[in-house]
């Protein structure tokens, strides 16, 4: 039992590690939107809501992740911490650059989020019960995931309807499906399923992408390269 128990553990830990391995390759991926805002001094077309979306997630799923809330959920709270800071980093260069009758709006939206999350914070520390606290913020944490996750549904309908992948780059839609397959895995084998059914959930639709884009990338003419911006894709 003590074996069987030690090797569990060690299957999570690495699971963990993978997962935030291949959520970097999420988060560094609006790095040349952000370049081309920066070079250009200017947002453009460019919406910051994924971002400020992706924030207000990686927040919830990060104190989900503490011992405050959930046990051996340190892995959740390290991947969540690290998209904090670069979601944050590009909203901040955003509302930088952005014109200024959207600025306020943005900066409206950014202290929303920080509000929000402080409510829940506050609020679930006033859930005496340990189980019924996490089952709260366990809650909002799977919703938040599943609803990231399902952004990509409107860029497979446009994968589909155009007969091209253009919008939806395959190093993308690859570190999204390694991303969750490997949370997962430590979600199971941390018995957690506020962790492996919303991530289950996230590997299944990142299959769903890369068969879609083995099967049109052939079909895919030359374009503008220029991926949608989606909540953190």
């Amino acid at each position: 039992m003590i074996i069987s128990a030690s090797i569990a553990s060690i299957c999570r830990d690495a699971a963990g590690v993978a997962g935030n391995i291949f959520a970097f390759g999420l988060f560094v991926s609006p790095v040349p939107t952000f370049q081309r805002i920066i070079r250009n001094r200017s947002t453009e077309h460019f919406s910051g809501l994924p971002y400020v979306y992706a924030l207000l997630n990686c927040l919830i799923c990060l104190w989900y992740g503490t011992p405050l809330v959930s046990s051996n959920n340190l892995m959740v709270t390290s991947v969540n911490s690290v998209g904090a800071v670069f979601q944050l980093t590009y909203i901040i260069v955003f509302i930088t650059y952005i014109e200024k009758a959207k600025k306020v709006r943005m900066v409206g939206l950014l202290l929303a989020v920080l509000c929000l999350f402080a409510i829940i914070v506050v609020g679930s520390l006033n859930i005496i019960n340990r189980s019924m606290r996490q089952i709260f913020v366990g809650s909002l944490s799977a919703a938040s995931l599943i609803s990231m996750f399902a952004s990509p549904l409107c860029i497979i309908n446009l994968v589909i309807r155009t007969q091209s992948v253009e919008f939806m780059p395959f190093y993308l839609s690859l570190s999204t499906f390694l991303m969750s397959t490997s949370f997962l895995i430590y979600g199971i084998f941390n018995y957690d399923a506020f962790i492996y059914v919303p991530n289950g959930i996230g590997a299944v639709l990142g299959v769903v992408q890369l068969v879609l884009y083995s099967y049109y990338k052939n079909l895919t003419t030359e374009g503008s390269g220029e991926p949608l911006i989606v909540s953190y894709a």
